[in-house]
């Protein structure tokens, strides 16, 4: 179900730096010029917003240098593939995430196990938006690239990856040090519909991969320089890398 964009679904996080909501999912634009590094895509039924969010900054598809992927599941790589496929924008991830891209194996949260959490609240409203976003849709990326150098990659805003594992294998944060901001994806969230807090927290058990290894991606965040997080789920968090990791630790073993 496509979705529209509303205004206030926009944030301008810093002068090049914007983060936007989609379907309970957000994705990032980091301009520069007339060029942009976009970060995430949001579900496949996000696409159009992703579209009309670059155009809202003053960008278009074209203006996208490459694609970052935080990791792959549907509600991060949603319109990733229409991107490569339609402009020949760039796809690049983490060397472990490249098959999980191309969808060689799928570690998402099964419907098996949403419907043993049913019983918990906002799973099932949380479920029901999920697939008619498009969050069962088949969409690999056909030809996902892992990223080509150490370090800050060459492309807007100069981002670097944080491989941050646990949620997938292969899931990075990106920081950009210069503006002290933390992209953070699923390793670090402040809210979700089936979480009953809100703040900096790990996604619920049945999200990850890995929990031991999300936890311990906390510590990897934890000693990163940013005072502002934009999560793959939640709202804009304004405080340190540190404090929201250990917030994150808390409630996790709580």
């Amino acid at each position: 179900m496509p979705r529209l964009l509303r205004e206030d679904d926009i944030v301008r996080v810093e002068s090049n730096v914007h983060s936007v909501s989609g379907s309970n999912t957000n994705w990032v634009i980091v301009k520069d010029g007339d060029s942009c590094t976009l970060i995430d895509t949001g579900y496949p039924g996000d696409c159009d917003a992703v579209l009309a969010s670059l155009e809202a900054v003053g960008l278009n598809a074209r203006s996208v240098a490459a694609v970052l992927v935080t990791h792959a599941h549907n509600d991060h790589i949603g319109a990733a593939e229409h991107l490569r496929a339609e402009y020949d924008v760039p796809v690049l991830m983490h060397q472990e995430e490249v098959p999980h891209a191309r969808r060689d194996f799928l570690h998402q949260v099964s419907i098996g196990q949403v419907l043993a959490q049913a019983w918990r609240p906002g799973v099932l409203p949380w479920a029901v938006h999920a697939l008619r976003a498009g969050g069962t849709t088949h969409v690999p990326v056909c030809e996902p690239e892992a990223f080509p150098t150490q370090g800050a990659l060459d492309l807007p805003g100069a981002p670097v990856p944080v491989h941050t594992p646990g949620h997938t294998k292969g899931h990075c944060a990106y920081h950009l040090p210069e503006s002290g901001i933390l992209i953070t994806g699923d390793a670090l969230v402040t809210a979700h519909p089936t979480s009953r807090i809100s703040g900096p927290q790990l996604l619920p058990d049945m999200f990850h991969t890995d929990r031991a290894r999300a936890l311990d991606s906390l510590t990897v965040i934890e000693n990163l320089d940013a005072d502002l997080l934009l999560p793959g789920h939640g709202p804009v968090h304004h405080g340190s890398a540190k404090e929201a990791a250990l917030t994150a630790r808390e409630h996790a073993a709580g």
